[in-house]
């Protein structure tokens, strides 16, 4: 066998060829061909065009059979038996009733109050009117009457102003919602002037705070607020956070908001961190405004600009006096309790705050059938807020 090195000079490889009795295809007219075809692929289009009526032009079409049966639509039907109102103008039309428009220069907004009190609720005894709509749920907001949440949900009470003199004292039970079972023991068993505030992580909030609502207690929202050492102490999802984007913290309280409804404000889960830095708390703090919102400071911190940015916001405000389990003890809670009345004889009232332990709810029963032996009055937390009667 030979190679391209072995091979003479001048001779190359045997090349294939075609049989001699094929045409030469370059002699063949390959412009004249394609033109031919295009000339009858056109005039084939053409000629469908004209003569097949095709009004859809080749999409595909279904066809629904129209039923002959008289009243096949019960919707058509309903409407052509209930029709429209006749014009305003129609001598012969029959009037609509309305609801009677509800007061707009009130300022202790009573009327309104009376004629929300008329208007629907949901399914949960929250009136529609102080809803709005966002991405998470329904969240508080004023009525277009000027209603806010905290004046409608309110619980009817003496303050200060017309205590004449006696001691008044409020309670607020925190950290509810969590555990239905403790939840619905402290909703049947307290006292219904003893205000109750739910975490916002329940798997049954709907119910159990529908629940305390109609055995007469107020109710708080508790919002998550950055500690000192968070992340070490962390109070849950959707935490409020210092050096965040306003828009971020904003976004995470309407995500708390909307967790249930009904409640006249919202109260401090720890927070030392975020209530004492100004820029990102006044953000909140403007949002209850708007919203017709009240706030709670637990007095965990002492640095806390709750106060002044609830002014400066005409937030309905108060700051609680005592914790009073810090030591979870009948005997401890006890000594606490001795310790808020005094302060409340002193001042003419005083705030107490107590978590929703087995041992502090039976020791605030029991101390609260004493109260009328020792002229003190047990009140909501509302009647206490600054700003109550905005």
């Amino acid at each position: 066998m030979t190679d391209d090195l072995s091979r003479p000079l001048g001779q190359s490889k045997k090349r294939f060829a075609l049989p001699k009795n094929l045409p030469d295809l370059r002699s063949l007219p390959f412009g004249r061909i394609m033109a031919g075809t295009g000339l009858l692929i056109i005039g084939v289009l053409v000629g469908r065009v004209l003569l097949i009526n095709d009004p859809d032009g080749g999409r595909p079409a279904v066809t629904v059979p129209i039923s002959s049966i008289e009243d096949s639509n019960p919707v058509a039907q309903t409407v052509a038996d209930n029709p429209a109102p006749a014009p305003a103008n129609d001598p012969n039309a029959t009037p609509i009733e309305a609801a009677p428009p509800l007061p707009q220069d009130n300022p202790a907004l009573n009327s309104s109050i009376t004629e929300l009190t008329a208007r629907p609720v949901n399914d949960f005894d929250v009136y529609i009117d102080l809803l709005e709509q966002t991405k998470y749920g329904d969240i508080p907001r004023i009525s277009p009457q000027g209603v806010t949440p905290f004046k409608a949900y309110s619980r009817p009470s003496i303050t200060p102003a017309s205590a004449n003199g006696k001691p008044l004292i409020a309670i607020i039970v925190t950290g509810l919602g969590l555990d239905e079972a403790t939840t619905v023991d402290a909703v049947d068993r307290l006292p219904e002037n003893i205000t109750l505030a739910f975490a916002p992580y329940g798997q049954t909030l709907d119910r159990t705070t529908n629940a305390a609502r109609r055995q007469g207690h107020e109710i708080l929202l508790e919002v998550p607020m950055e500690p000192f050492d968070y992340p070490q102490s962390d109070p849950g999802p959707q935490t409020l956070l210092t050096n965040q984007p306003a828009r971020t913290n904003l976004d995470n309280l309407y995500w708390l908001m909307a967790r249930f409804g009904g409640y006249i404000g919202i109260m401090n889960n720890l927070g030392a961190r975020f209530s004492s830095s100004a820029a990102d708390f006044t953000p909140v703090m403007e949002e209850l405004g708007t919203r017709g919102l009240a706030y709670l400071d637990d007095n965990s911190s002492n640095r806390s600009l709750s106060r002044q940015l609830a002014s400066a916001n005409q937030v309905p405000f108060t700051r609680a006096n005592l914790t009073l389990d810090s030591n979870p003890s009948r005997a401890a809670i006890l000594d606490k309790l001795t310790e808020l009345e005094n302060i409340a004889g002193q001042q003419g009232s005083a705030v107490g705050v107590v978590n929703a332990l087995p041992v502090s709810i039976a020791t605030i029963i029991s101390w609260a059938a004493g109260l009328d032996d020792k002229n003190i009055e047990l009140v909501p937390v509302s009647a206490l807020m600054q700003g109550n009667q905005s």
